[in-house]
């Protein structure tokens, strides 16, 4: 477990520049410490059982003191970096890859009201912009960039950019 946080925080030490040393990423990143606190509701969540609510209240508090909402059963994988946190939203069916980096007020969202895969998939190496929105269950391709602002509803192939509302390819 120390391991994969010596790993997050020189993953956020190389993504933002502003970040002077690992003891300063370690205390005063809320995005950082929302990623963190989601491995241990996410191991709450798969026990199941009365463990699922703790994983809620889990999420709950650490919504309420980062503003990073997590659902417990997202899956996030390693080195994942958000940066600012403020206002992230990770749906319950949403997939992270290793190395994603997002910005503030990115949102992972469903698109239907089923209980059915119906959040987006990120894989490896994505890069996702402020206030990016991306809606249903869709695959973001890894090596990806989605721009500041856009809403995307399709997927995006490895190593495209997409900006804009819709998202359009821009590369």
């Amino acid at each position: 477990m120390l391991r994969r946080i010596r790993e997050d925080v020189r993953a956020m030490r190389e993504r933002d520049p502003a970040a002077k040393g690992r003891l300063e990423v370690a205390c005063c990143y809320p995005g950082l410490h929302a990623v963190w606190a989601h491995r241990l509701a996410h191991r709450c969540w798969n026990v199941g059982g009365g463990a699922r609510l703790f994983a809620r209240v889990v999420s709950h508090v650490v919504r309420l003191l980062t503003g990073v909402e997590i659902h417990p059963a997202a899956e996030i994988g390693r080195r994942v970096t958000i940066d600012h946190g403020m206002g992230v939203v990770i749906g319950e069916t949403a997939e992270i890859g290793d190395d994603v980096h997002m910005y503030h007020g990115v949102t992972l969202g469903g698109d239907v009201n089923e209980p059915i895969k119906r959040h987006p998939t990120v894989e490896d190496g994505a890069h996702l912009g402020a206030n990016a929105t991306l809606l249903g269950d869709i695959t973001i391709g890894e090596g990806a960039a989605v721009g500041a602002g856009s809403v995307v509803t399709r997927d995006v192939d490895a190593g495209a950019t997409v900006t804009g509302i819709p998202a359009e390819r821009v590369d």
